[in-house]
């Protein structure tokens, strides 16, 4: 079976996550399918520079996010799992409590059941004790809870490297592991950056 994975874009700021993500994903030439909030298309063309359209081209199957009809939402139709990148309170939320009315709850709740890699980069500051329980409880349920936290010990130069780090983090629990990513070797620069 042709590697295939769901990623989903909420309003949650951060949709150059999601973006990225769908380009590290060709590199893999992973089938990917598609779903943009409606506040994820808003917050998309207002913080990326990108428009829905052109981030619909980098997918291979996109789906609008209010038919629950679409094939993601069956748990019959094979795949490898879902990123959400980034994934909204709200998001986190509906996935927790299995409130299903739109595509993207749908189908995080359809991997769950089948037992799928669910992988949340989800997005908030501060985050409150009903965020940090609904977290808490998809974490225990075996979600990978991926915050794009920016690591410093690559000592990324530019917003693209600190972007495709998180990114590249996020693809590794999915076993998509990028040779050209800068890890951690265990040596210590003294060097000022």
């Amino acid at each position: 079976m042709t590697r295939r994975i769901i990623v989903g874009i909420t309003g949650a700021s951060g949709s150059i996550l999601g973006i990225r993500a769908l380009e590290r994903l060709r590199e893999f030439e992973v089938e990917t399918h598609l779903i943009i909030s409606a506040w994820g298309a808003r917050t998309l063309e207002h913080e990326s520079g990108w428009t829905v359209e052109e981030v619909r081209r980098l997918a291979d199957v996109v789906h609008k996010p209010g038919d629950l009809g679409a094939t993601v939402s069956s748990g019959s139709f094979r795949t490898d799992g879902m990123l959400i990148a980034p994934c909204s309170m709200k998001t986190v939320a509906a996935i927790a409590h299995g409130y299903t009315e739109d595509l993207v709850a749908r189908a995080a709740d359809v991997i769950l059941k089948e037992r799928r890699r669910l992988v949340l980069m989800a997005r908030e500051a501060p985050l409150s004790e009903v965020h940090l329980e609904n977290l808490l409880k998809l974490a225990r349920m075996g979600v990978s809870i991926v915050p794009p936290m920016p690591a410093f010990y690559n000592r990324p130069k530019t917003l693209e490297d600190v972007v495709d780090h998180i990114v590249v983090r996020a693809l590794d629990q999915f076993d998509l592991v990028a040779e050209d990513a800068p890890r951690w070797d265990g040596h210590v620069t003294k060097q000022r950056p």
